[in-house]
């Protein structure tokens, strides 16, 4: 059962999360304030809660990586719509007093760019890419687990409140290791979130997904998703994937030299975006935060019931 503005952000639902703590930018931009705020910590609270089924390594990276490094693992001939790069003015002092001449900024507001310095830099597109590069050319002789938050930023063609964003906050829980290794965790994730979404009274339902490949009928990566499929997302509402699942076999091991047993290691990851975690529990729950679950002790929960198994 989903509340009555389930799959709406309209003028009234974004007015009430207002009054509890979310500015809205028209550029697709979140911030947030007071209850909101306070939910989003708990949710990442209790999510790092989740990591510590596998005693997973807390790891905090920066807001870009280096292209290059991104590219490794094809990042940007796969989804170059949705690439947001670092741009700077060229640092000699002519080209800096020609933009000092200009406008600085049109009456469009758009900054009178003079030139640029090479592009060599792109914003984080989704948090795990970090702990991929952190660990570049590793031999790893167990199974590793990583956990990091960071905001992302992604190219949309629409933005709505708290749903869908231009730059927002991820949580992902990483494995690195063998075939096995990495279904094992997949499996194990999938058990202790059915549990944790069952005691917050979530109502969420698994669907099997791609990634958003550019031209994806051109993509054989797309078209490989589509007949084994590797992603699936816990999906509230019908149409709001707020966690996933994801099996990546050997593509970032392979990317990034990282071997386990002396082949290219296999990945996984559990990914959750917390402000959309912010509409579902609102959503379900209603906006008066003294009717939110207790996000942490529901995980604690989960980590007390699993933590007997294996990692």
């Amino acid at each position: 059962m989903t509340g009555p503005t389930a799959g709406a952000a309209g003028p009234d639902r974004l007015a009430a999360l207002q009054r509890i703590g979310l500015s809205w930018q028209p550029s697709g931009q979140a911030a947030l304030r007071g209850p909101l705020l306070r939910l989003a910590e708990d949710c990442d609270r209790a999510f790092v809660c989740l990591a510590s089924l596998w005693d997973a390594e807390e790891e905090r990276h920066p807001a870009s990586l280096p292209a290059a490094r991104l590219q490794q693992a094809g990042y940007l001939r796969s989804f170059p719509h949705q690439a947001t790069f670092v741009a700077r003015l060229s640092p000699e002092e002519p080209n800096v007093d020609a933009f000092l001449d200009g406008p600085v900024i049109d009456e469009d507001g758009r900054v009178a760019l003079s030139a640029l310095s090479p592009v060599t830099e792109v914003l984080t597109p989704a948090a795990c890419y970090h702990l991929y590069n952190g660990h570049q050319g590793e031999a790893l002789d167990r199974p590793l687990y990583l956990t990091t938050r960071n905001t992302c930023f992604r190219q949309e063609t629409h933005h709505v409140p708290l749903r869908r964003l231009s730059s927002f906050t991820m949580r992902e829980i990483v494995c690195l290791g063998t075939v096995a290794e990495t279904v094992t965790f997949l499996e194990r994730a999938r058990a202790a979130l059915d549990l944790f979404f069952g005691l917050l009274d979530l109502d969420l339902e698994w669907l099997a997904a791609t990634d958003p490949f550019f031209r994806p009928e051109d993509n054989p990566r797309h078209l490989l998703q589509r007949v084994q499929p590797v992603k699936h997302e816990a999906t509230y509402g019908g149409d709001l994937a707020i966690a996933s699942v994801n099996r990546h076999h050997d593509h970032f091991g392979s990317g990034f030299g990282l071997t386990r047993d002396g082949r290219a290691a296999d990945s996984c990851c559990v990914a959750f975006g917390i402000e959309r975690w912010l509409w579902a529990i609102s959503d379900r729950h209603g906006l008066d935060p003294a009717s939110w679950p207790a996000l942490e002790d529901a995980a604690a929960t989960v980590r007390a019931k699993l933590r007997g198994g294996t990692a």
